[in-house]
């Protein structure tokens, strides 16, 4: 009987990770290689070959599907190298991209430096067109107006195409006659129409959202043709799926028509793979720890389930900023950017302190240890420094880091500040950590909860590096790390299922909505929804049903989400969406606002089949059964401020149920698991590696 195989690749900044999963057993390949910027699919296919040169050429075998998640859709927009867009408004709103929301992110910078608009001001037309804020027509679109549009659209050369008028959330004709009229006229153009990517209020974040989606959907078109050619050019016949941000997969069509949902795409999948950790070690509240080459994010899971909101930032001015980046509305898992990664840069900063980021290395040059022209002190030079890392075991041996460049690097940084390499390399490191403690503790408080009831998932090529000190920070007593934890975020892909997310913008007090018709309009949306479902591989009868309604008292501007499920919608359900507003309201701001009308904003429905506890195994033996250190080696410990050897295990040799104490190293070709305080190290059943930290360590 031949395999059913499902592969799994994550191009991130730094490395493209890879798995394949052999579907009937769990038993899992892992590959990785360094990513190819100047062509992304280059590296997938050297991870596909790598994966499959481990299974055997000779093996009776047969790929049913691949999943993908991909960073392009971040970095073309960040590095500004998307498609000539231009954007189609209603009249008098051409300047709403430059005034944005007119706030300042920072009161007391006197270089404050605002997101650039995607979009040029000479490439935005306006049509005299409008639809009033109850979602009458106001202003109906003149036709010869309309042609004078597109003959300027024509004369522009353009690749792609925004459509964003007012309240079109509420009436989309408008925006939907202007796409065909344009596509009549340019058969080739892609158009973006703003009712179908983010048909809900805040004109602002709609149109910056619906521009992104048109500047980045011409390269991410011609990247997935070409991803869907590598494939078949490799005799790989299963269906390709793709991660969106809110933490499950669609088909490649919908990617293709909606690419803005894969902005954080990865990231959410390592999220995924946290949760799925977690719930197998039967816990329910995780920190996920994400770290790979280029950032480090972290997300609250809570009972079980990641939160998704419907609006974040991307390609921030002042990276750590909110409020100095481009809006999108679109759902994505909760995720916080709270530092830097293996490959960012450590430097002086104005004030003569050392500061880490946001500048990166990136695969190319990559850090100074790389050996491959980088000169610049990094995150991966200093943990090198510090003994964290085996020069000659890095990705299996299969890549070498040069200490004497490291230590060059971190000289010329120590000079500056009067340290040696050494002290210069805990610094860099102890400021990371701190910064990345101190943005997840903020992030686990804004959700109400204290971080001390949280158990940390670390995943990433140096997630496992940090991880335990900054767990030690924020007082967490354990720490996890799954098998094949450097491709940990493929693991997620693995274990996500297929997501739609579809939103009705209808506001209404709640005393005086009508259900009937709010039931109506979430039967219009779950319709729609499962033909994308079907794409991505779902039956309707798998598929479950969550209600979003985002609510607020009258007069607020800002809501919060309560979430009830579809079938709720039979009984009493004014009392019950109620009840659950109050307990979320009182939850996050601790007290509510005695008799203030609550008011509606919003409805979301979201559709997914369940998403089973996953558990993997290595397809192969990996070395022996042994428990015995592989060797021995001085590293920094931060408790007592120096060196001390500790020693170092294979973590592929280590069998279920050994018990082992920190500090120590585990190591495996695609991470580094670094314990670098007292510990209690089990080993679980699943492989995966549970770190209990002792109090009695300095905190």
């Amino acid at each position: 009987m031949r395999r059913q195989l499902r592969i799994a690749v994550d191009i991130g900044g730094t490395f493209t990770d890879g798995i394949v999963e052999d579907a009937g057993t769990g038993g899992i390949w892992v590959g990785k290689c360094l990513t190819t910027p100047d062509d992304p699919g280059r590296g997938v296919s050297t991870v596909v070959a790598q994966m499959l040169a481990q299974i055997g050429e000779g093996a009776a075998a047969e790929v049913v599907e691949v999943v993908h998640a991909t960073t392009l859709v971040t970095n073309t927009i960040i590095e500004r190298r998307g498609a000539r867009t231009g954007l189609v408004l209603t009249t008098g709103t051409r300047d709403v991209c430059d005034i944005a929301r007119e706030l300042r992110y920072d009161l007391y910078d006197l270089d404050l430096e605002l997101p650039a608009p995607l979009v040029p001001h000479e490439q935005r037309f306006e049509l005299n067109e409008r639809v009033g804020a109850d979602g009458g027509v106001v202003q109906p679109i003149d036709t010869a107006e309309l042609d004078r549009v597109i003959a300027a659209i024509r004369s522009q050369k353009l690749d792609a195409v925004a459509i964003c008028f007012l309240h079109s959330y509420l009436r989309p004709e408008h925006e939907q006659q202007v796409a065909d009229a344009i596509r009549a006229v340019l058969p080739d153009m892609l158009v973006s129409v703003s009712a179908q990517i983010a048909a809900e209020p805040r004109e602002y974040e709609r149109m910056s959202t619906v521009a992104a989606n048109a500047y980045v959907q011409p390269l991410m078109v011609r990247y997935l043709e070409a991803l869907a050619g590598r494939l078949r050019d490799a005799n790989i016949g299963g269906v390709l799926r793709i991660m969106l941000s809110s933490g499950g997969f669609t088909s490649v069509e919908a990617a293709a028509q909606n690419p803005i949902q894969l902005l954080e795409s990865g990231p959410a999948a390592g999220v995924i793979s946290a949760t799925n950790t977690g719930a197998d070690a039967g816990l329910r509240n995780v920190l996920a720890f994400d770290m790979g080459g280029t950032t480090a994010k972290a997300c609250v899971v809570r009972d079980g389930e990641a939160l998704v909101k419907y609006g974040f930032e991307t390609a921030r001015v002042r990276r750590f900023k909110r409020g100095s980046g481009l809006p999108i509305l679109i759902p994505s898992i909760d995720l916080i950017e709270i530092g830097a990664g293996g490959g960012s840069i450590a430097s002086i900063n104005r004030v003569g302190t050392l500061a880490v980021g946001p500048e990166s290395s990136s695969s190319v040059p990559g850090p100074a240890c790389y050996g491959l022209g980088g000169e610049d002190a990094t995150v991966t030079d200093a943990d090198l420094m510090l003994g964290y890392l085996n020069p000659d075991r890095f990705l299996g041996g299969e890549m070498k880091l040069h200490k004497d460049h490291a230590e060059r690097a971190l000289a010329r940084l120590g000079d500056k500040l009067g340290k040696a390499a050494a002290e210069t390399a805990w610094g860099i490191c102890s400021v990371v950590n701190e910064a990345m403690a101190s943005a997840a503790r903020v992030h686990i408080a804004e959700h109400g909860h204290d971080p001390r009831s949280f158990s940390m998932v670390a995943t990433g090529g140096a997630g496992p590096v940090h991880a335990v000190d900054v767990a030690r920070r924020l007082r967490l007593a354990r720490v996890l790390c799954p098998i094949a934890v450097g491709a940990g975020s493929c693991l997620g892909l693995l274990a996500s299922t297929a997501r739609v997310d579809r939103t009705w913008a209808h506001r209404s007090l709640l005393a005086e909505t009508d259900w009937a018709e709010a039931a109506a309009a979430l039967g219009r949306l779950r319709e729609d929804g499962l033909a994308e479902l079907a794409g991505g591989g779902a039956a309707e009868s798998d598929v479950g049903w969550l209600v979003g309604v985002n609510m607020r008292y009258l007069g607020q501007g800002h809501d919060v989400e309560v979430s009830l499920p579809y079938a709720a919608f039979t009984g009493d359900v004014a009392s019950l969406v109620e009840r659950e507003f109050v307990a979320r309201y009182k939850h996050i701001y601790g007290l509510i606002v005695p008799d203030a009308p609550i008011e509606i904003v919003t409805w979301r429905l979201t559709g997914r089949p369940p998403r089973d506890r996953r558990s993997f195994t290595w397809a192969e033996a990996r070395g022996g059964a042994g428990s015995a250190p592989i060797a021995r080696r001085p590293i920094y410990l931060p408790f007592s401020g120096g060196f001390a050897e500790a020693p170092v295990y294979d973590r592929y040799a280590l069998a279920p149920g050994t018990q082992l104490a920190g500090p120590l190293i585990l190591e495996e070709r695609e991470s580094t698991i670094v314990v670098a305080q007292p510990a209690e190290v089990s080993i679980l059943p699943n492989l995966t590696v549970q770190i209990d930290l002792q109090s009695k360590s300095k905190q």
